[in-house]
Parts: C-alpha cells; structure tokens; sequence
C-alpha cells in the first residue's frame, strides 16, 4: 500500500480507529469481568505474584476484539490485518489455555505455547507479512533474502517478540502502557514511511491498550492475561515487520528494535541471568527489572512511570534513527 495517508484515507481516521478501539475494550471490559468472577476465571496469589487477592484473567479478549472490530473497517483490504486476525487467533486461544491452567492453579507445559506461536508466526508468512530483504549501504543495492531466510527471521522475530511483551506483563498496567507507547511509535515511523495501513493498524492497537489500561492501571480490577500479552506482543511484531522493517536499510534495523526496547531490554536482562544461574529461562521468577525497582524501594506506581518513560525514550531514539537514515 503505497502513498501517504493524507492521500488514501483521511488523517482523521486515525483518531477515529483509535477511538472506537479505545471504547470498545474499555466498555467491554465489566462485562467480561463480572462473567470471569462467576466462573472463576481469576488470577489466583502465590508467592511469585505481587497482587494478594484473586484478580479476574480474562481482559485480553476485550484487547483482541476490539482491535479485530476497529482495524476491520479498513483493514480488512490488506493482507496482513487478515494474518494478524488469524495468527493472533491462535496466540489468544492457546494463551487463553494457559490462563486456565494457571485458575487452577496449574503450570501449562511451555512446549505447547511455544510451537502454537511458530505456528502463528507461520501465519504471517503465509499472509506475505515477512521480512524480505535490506537495503545495504553501499551501491545502493537491495538484498533480498532467499525463501527460508525470510521465514526463519520472521518467526524468530515474532517468536521473540510475543514472549518478550508477555514476560513484561507482572507488574499493573506496564504491559498495557509499553505497548501503547510502541505502537504509537511504529505509528509515526508508518507514516514516515508513507504505509498509511500499518499506520492504522498500530493506531488501532493504541486504542485497544489503552482501552484496556483504566481498568488495568493500578490497582489492577483485570488482568490481559497470557492471553492478552502475547497477543499484544504478536501484533506489535507483525506490524513492525511489514511496517518499520519494509525497505529497510542496515542503520534503520534498529528502528524497531528500539521501539520495542523495554520488553527487548528485559529479556536479555532477565535470559542473560537465568543462563548465568544455570536455570530454565521460561521458568517465572521475581528477577525482572521491574521486580529490581521494586525492591529497590518504588512502589507500583512509581515503577511503572520510569519504565513508561524509559520506553518513550527508545520511542524518541527509533524516530531519531529512522530521520537519520533517510
């Protein structure tokens, strides 16, 4: 979809998507709790959690649908609206399982959950959202990937990308505030790029989260859920694929990494330790750096607002860097 959105769709319709994300997941979001304190459908204590009363784990449908219903009215023309729809189908539903497990006080095997998001990474590529070359740097000249080397790195990138925003989500409304501020992000740098449908896309994830962060913000009335943060997490991924990462040259590769920098910079933090410890990295723990403010002595609150604004930073930086290389 080339041409910029002044000249394809109003620039009001950005607000419009954003919107109508915003206040279905926002007034989706009592109904869905009320029926998840009825079936017990709730995030219980332990001695990994911070919370210490049982929370209802259900709000990552609010999160789904809404940005299925907003980004539907004219998204529905590209292929990767129908990818994410479809794959992100597939994160909701085997992170709902593992939600349920989790109500039942139960650990739901992680091999499941990770060949279900290759299967949904797969997805994508199906769909022709995949990461398809580089623009090198000298001559000019355009690399283009061979077949297997682009479905290798657009499943490794979604892969990563879903779990990284999923281990980011233990503290009240950071995940829900960290993929605004990233979607936001991959907002202006589509529209940079004159990508007038990845720019609705993504705004159209703002509204979700945000929608969805009243309720979430502390002191948390609902959680996303696996559920929600890996959806947030696969959608982020795939609009930066066929978003920050079209047409890229060696130096803008780290638009979206940047973009995506807190959940990235957590990962490595959190992976690097438990590797050092010699310890399974998908097995919870309290070493996350939001954990580490925390016992630092920041309450919630406070810990949340200095990774909101470490994420605005990388934000700043991806913007600066994709000025940059153009």
């Amino acid at each position: 979809m080339g041409g910029r959105i002044a000249d394809m769709v109003p620039g009001w319709y950005l607000f419009v998507c954003c919107a109508v994300a915003a206040l279905i997941s926002n007034f989706s979001i009592p109904f869905i709790r009320t029926f998840a304190l009825r079936t017990g459908f709730v995030d219980r204590p332990n001695q990994r959690k911070i919370h210490r009363e049982p929370i209802p784990l259900l709000g990552g449908l609010a999160i789904y649908i809404s940005f299925v219903v907003a980004a539907g009215v004219l998204g529905h023309r590209h292929s990767t609206y129908w990818g994410i729809t479809a794959g992100g189908f597939i994160i909701f539903g085997i992170g709902v399982l593992d939600d349920y497990y989790k109500t039942r006080g139960r650990d739901f095997k992680a091999w499941p959950k990770f060949l279900m998001q290759i299967a949904a990474a797969i997805v994508l590529v199906l769909f022709h959202v995949r990461i398809s070359g580089v623009n090198l740097p000298f001559g000019h000249m355009y690399y283009a990937f061979p077949g297997w080397l682009s479905a290798v790195a657009t499943v490794f990138w979604v892969v990563a990308v879903t779990n990284m925003m999923n281990f980011l989500d233990g503290v009240d409304g950071l995940a829900a505030g960290i993929a605004a501020i990233s979607a936001l992000t991959l907002v202006f740098i589509a529209l940079m790029k004159g990508q007038d449908m990845m720019a609705m896309l993504a705004i159209s994830l703002v509204g979700s989260a945000l929608g969805f962060l009243k309720y979430n913000f502390h002191p948390a009335r609902i959680f996303m859920g696996d559920a929600g943060a890996t959806f947030l997490g696969y959608a982020l991924s795939a609009i930066a694929v066929d978003g920050a990462f079209k047409s890229a040259t060696i130096v803008s590769l780290a638009v979206p990494m940047l973009a995506l920098g807190v959940p990235i910079l957590d990962t490595l933090w959190v992976v690097s330790r438990r590797f050092k410890e010699r310890r399974p990295i998908y097995i919870a723990d309290k070493g996350h750096t939001f954990h580490l403010l925390m016992k630092s002595g920041l309450n919630q609150v406070q810990t949340v607002a200095i990774l909101y604004l470490v994420g605005v930073c990388f934000s700043l930086a991806s913007i600066l860097v994709e000025i940059v290389s153009h």
